[in-house]
């Protein structure tokens, strides 16, 4: 047709010309009257909202970042008020492997950019606040993160639809009433409504959020703190030199993260008044419900503490009311205070959320966290996931995913969930012949960062091939979520697999325990089960566990029953490299759950041969025949006997747990193989 006949159906020629040069004009769908569409959302531009953001755009996904301040990071600006953080930034390890230096960096996100890395940012072992606002501010600017600051989300509810990836679409609506839409939320807030506790008299307390931090303003005062976190503590360091005295209050005993392994408890850098306390200078900690009390104000603008029944006795005048030194003259608190500062920690703000969105069971312990699954989706709406401190109730006092050392790693296990789920991208493995055995688990042992920092909570997971000639390496799989692996990897698990896990001692850690306790070290291999202190173990299954099993394991069980484990003994060094002590008896435990030779490693791992031999055959000569040293003299090019066929050194047998009713030691006995 030519363009004079087709006029007559299209109009002037011009027209037709205009379409045929713009096909993007006749291929545009109709414009809706429906909010903008993302496939994801993120609230919150802090460490965990920008770490998940970093991953997003690195697989190319539709996604925007919603960040109610003009800046990332808004938290850091105004908290801790003291300005000095408690994560530890170590600048030096003697290391230059990049990732096991992030075992020891607490404070850096995940990136391939070497300069975003927070000893750039601070030389301070305990950084000021001020520099991870300045840190987070580059880790959003240089990666081109996509973030749109000043946007307050004010309310989130469900729009059901058959075609969305989960039933259902997540709608937005900001300050200003615009809305947004996306199909996977992912909510990155943090803890930032301060936990409050309701009694008679609270009206008088300061909150942490906003007393003074000049100590000029307590000079000569008493002090009473109710709370005895990192919050409370660092409070009273500020104070302590200019007091008359300072008293802290708080329903239990102080936890001493050194005495817990758990990171939020109190830290050393803060606990200077369990100094003062101990050595007998007013100063002192007391215990008590704070429910169970009440604060009265005396004439003279004093604060009182009493009990809360005698204020129930009847409407009584401020004078009148009963104090507990009336009947006891020796009462603890029967001192007047100056000030009552309120230092109770923090809470998730779930006034936002829709109740649809059932983000919390009303639960005591629901108040504070938002109720998610071990996989961070949240067990109320499917395709919101929780990340970063607000997700810590998977691991709480237990591991380290309330911080940025821990939650870096749990946000990239949720990134590749999300990945498999929504796009076929299978979890990232590497697959082995069988002989890298040994050496995988060894290399990643010694390494891994997600694995240390996240003990108990990530673990690797190997995947036997059938016949057991090659195996797939699965790196940091939130492990309670190992029944469900096929479904959430998209990979197979048929013949078999190991579970690689950090855990500490069961009877080495806790409040009421002495930690340094004498013989509390464990340095002989036979004795590997009863290590206290954080070291490697490996769980053998023929089968994948079932759900029931893992929901069902016993107690103080990281894992389901296996069909065999191996402790790798403690190292005060923390390096599981050494030949004889770790490897050897890793390797033993292998071989006997595959039966299978896999002496063949033990040359690969030290990159020769030879090395080896000469290693075992000259630090442990007792064990090592002649020949291993024979072979690593030989010179380059010669033909030695195969230490595959004559170095045997000393052997041990694996434990399988088939029988037995208890978790014992991975391996036993002694004698040459």
């Amino acid at each position: 047709m030519s363009l004079l006949a087709a006029a007559g159906l299209w109009g002037p020629p011009g027209l037709l010309l205009t379409f045929a040069l713009h096909p993007a004009l006749c291929l545009r769908p109709a414009p809706t009257s429906g909010p903008p569409h993302r496939d994801y959302c993120v609230l919150g531009a802090g460490p965990a909202g920008l770490q998940m953001a970093y991953f997003l755009q690195r697989a190319g996904r539709d996604y925007a970042v919603f960040e109610r301040a003009p800046r990332p990071g808004s938290f850091f600006t105004r908290y801790p008020r003291h300005r000095k953080l408690i994560s530890i930034n170590k600048r030096h390890t003697g290391k230059a492997n990049a990732e096991f230096n992030l075992r020891h960096d607490w404070n850096s996100l995940l990136s391939h950019d070497p300069r975003l890395l927070f000893r750039h940012y601070s030389s301070a072992y305990f950084p000021d606040a001020g520099d991870m606002v300045r840190y987070l501010d580059d880790f959003a600017d240089r990666l081109g993160l996509h973030v749109l600051y000043n946007t307050t989300i004010a309310h989130v509810t469900l729009n059901k639809d058959r075609q969305a990836w989960n039933g259902h679409y997540f709608l937005l609506t900001d300050q200003m009433g615009h809305a947004h839409r996306c199909s996977v939320l992912l909510v990155a807030t943090g803890l930032s409504v301060p936990n409050q506790v309701d009694f008679p008299g609270s009206e008088y307390t300061e909150g942490y959020e906003s007393v003074s931090v000049d100590p000029k303003d307590f000079e000569g005062q008493n002090v009473l703190i109710l709370g005895r976190g990192n919050s409370a503590f660092e409070t009273a360091e500020n104070i302590l030199g200019v007091t008359n005295f300072i008293h802290m209050l708080s329903r239990s005993r102080v936890r001493l993260s050194w005495a817990t392994h758990y990171v939020g408890d109190l830290r050393a850098i803060n606990n200077g008044l369990l100094d003062t306390y101990q050595l007998k200078s007013l100063d002192g900690l007391l215990e008590s419900d704070l429910t169970d009390l009440a604060i009265v104000k005396d004439r003279e603008g004093k604060f009182r503490v009493t009990l809360k029944f005698f204020l129930e006795e009847g409407n009584q005048s401020t004078d009148a009311i009963t104090l507990p030194q009336d009947d006891n003259d020796n009462f603890a608190m029967r001192v007047a205070y100056d000030r009552v500062i309120r230092c109770l920690g923090w809470n998730f703000d779930f006034s936002i959320f829709d109740k649809s969105l059932r983000l919390s069971s009303g639960g005591e312990f629901s108040k504070k966290y938002p109720l998610v699954k071990a996989s961070y989706e949240s067990k109320g709406s499917r395709g919101l996931f929780v990340l970063g401190t607000a997700s810590h109730s998977v691991d709480y006092r237990k591991s380290a995913g309330g911080f940025i050392h821990g939650f870096r790693y749990t946000a990239r296990a949720v990134h590749r969930l999300l990945e498999h789920r929504h796009h076929g991208v299978a979890w990232p493995s590497t697959e082995h012949p069988v002989s890298q055995l040994t050496s995988s688990i060894v290399r990643r042992i010694n390494e891994a960062s997600g694995l240390y920092q996240m003990f108990g909570v990530l673990a690797d997971v190997v995947l036997l091939k059938e016949n057991a000639t090659a195996f797939e390496y699965l790196e940091e799989l939130p492990v309670q979520m190992l029944a469900q692996l096929e479904t959430i990897t998209g990979r197979r698990a048929r013949h078999g697999l190991f579970v690689i896990n950090m855990e500490y001692g069961r009877n080495f850690s806790g409040p009421d325990k002495d930690v340094f306790f004498h013989d509390r070290s464990v340095g002989h291999t036979e004795d590997a089960w009863q290590s206290n202190f954080l070291h490697p173990v490996i769980y053998y299954y023929r089968h994948l566990p079932t759900e029931q099993e893992v929901r069902f394991r016993p107690a103080d069980w990281a894992l389901p029953r296996p069909t065999a484990i191996h402790h790798i003994v403690e190292d005060f060094l923390t390096d599981w490299t050494a030949p004889v002590g770790h490897i050897l008896p890793l390797r033993r435990f292998l071989e006997n759950c595959l039966d299978t030779d896999l002496r063949s490693f033990y040359a690969g791992f030290r990159s020769t041969r030879r090395r080896p031999c000469l290693l075992g055959s000259v630090s442990h000569p007792g064990a090592w025949p002649p020949q291993c040293l024979i072979r690593a003299l030989q010179p380059p090019g010669s033909h030695p006997p195969d230490p595959a066929q004559h170095c045997k050194p000393l052997s041990v047998t694996a434990f399988t747990l088939e029988g037995s009713s208890r978790l014992g030691a991975s391996w036993q006995g002694s004698g040459l193989s």
